[in-house]
């Protein structure tokens, strides 16, 4: 076999590359892994131990990595200020944070912004209130779109071609409520584009209910999601979404004009019903 070609003699197929590996190594990290031993990375990268060793060891040097008094690893701060650079993140964080202040001030609730990264959603941000309703989300963590507020939002304002992708995906059903039907699903997104607004109701947590309006770019395009996240009143004693959605799309209006969108910049802007999509 010829020298370089990538190839796994045992295997006749291409072995991961360096930098698969280094990827391995860091996708081994997530909201319930923060701390790893070298061992645990190992196994979940797939790498032998001396691999995992050498590699875990340039990261550790380079910052990527931090290994604390316990032996074991976390990610590090020059990782952390490398993501922070992220052009999405960055210039949309600055100009949605007052604006996500005010609401949570408002309602002293969960104010959320995410983004789609293909077929799942990224928070960039979250305020929390301690006496808050529970919430899974965390500032750079994934949910798929379906059965989240935010994700439905940005779904809805997706390319045809995306949709329809995630349509014909298997949905998974978190609580009993979790829309996982594809033709129930599209009569979702459709109501998104018409009213402006996503209303998910215990499809993550039977407790939670959510309620998420678009955030415009100086395109128009649907760049991100606001939502507030509060108790369900379908579980008693919680707040019904009709109270929400003023201060949550004028939040999001807010955001918008500050990203230069021209619909929010004009004083008698409405929420689009057509959203540019389907």
């Amino acid at each position: 076999m010829p020298e370089g070609s990538g190839l796994s003699s045992s295997e006749g197929r291409r072995a991961p590359s360096v930098t698969g590996r280094v990827f391995s190594i860091l996708e081994a990290f997530d909201g319930d892994h923060r701390a790893l031993t070298l061992t645990e990375i190992a196994r979940a990268a797939g790498l032998p131990v001396s691999t995992a060793h050498r590699l875990v060891g340039e990261l550790t040097s380079w910052g990527a990595l931090e290994r604390g008094p316990d032996g074991a690893y976390r990610v590090g701060l020059r990782l952390w200020e490398v993501g922070s650079l992220a052009p999405r993140s960055v210039g949309l964080r600055e100009r949605a944070m007052p604006f996500l202040e005010d609401l949570y001030e408002a309602v002293r609730q969960n104010v959320q912004l995410a983004v789609r990264d293909g077929h799942e959603i990224v928070y960039v941000e979250r305020l929390a209130h301690p006496e808050a309703v529970r919430v899974y989300s965390r500032v750079g963590g994934r949910w798929p779109l379906h059965p989240t507020a935010v994700g439905q939002v940005l779904l809805a304002h997706a390319p045809p071609v995306v949709q329809e992708s995630v349509l014909a995906e298997r949905l998974p059903a978190f609580t009993p409520r979790t829309v996982t039907d594809p033709a129930a699903l599209r009569r979702v997104l459709a109501g998104v584009r018409r009213d402006g607004v996503a209303v998910c109701d215990g499809m993550i947590d039977l407790a939670a209910l959510s309620v998420a309006a678009p955030v415009r770019g100086e395109d128009d395009a649907v760049v991100a999601a606001l939502s507030v996240v509060v108790p369900s009143p379908s579980e008693g004693g919680g707040i019904e979404p009709r109270t929400l959605v003023p201060a949550v799309r004028a939040a999001a209006r807010g955001i918008s004009r500050a990203l230069g969108a021209p619909t929010a910049l004009r004083s008698d802007a409405v929420p689009r019903a057509d959203g540019g999509g389907r």
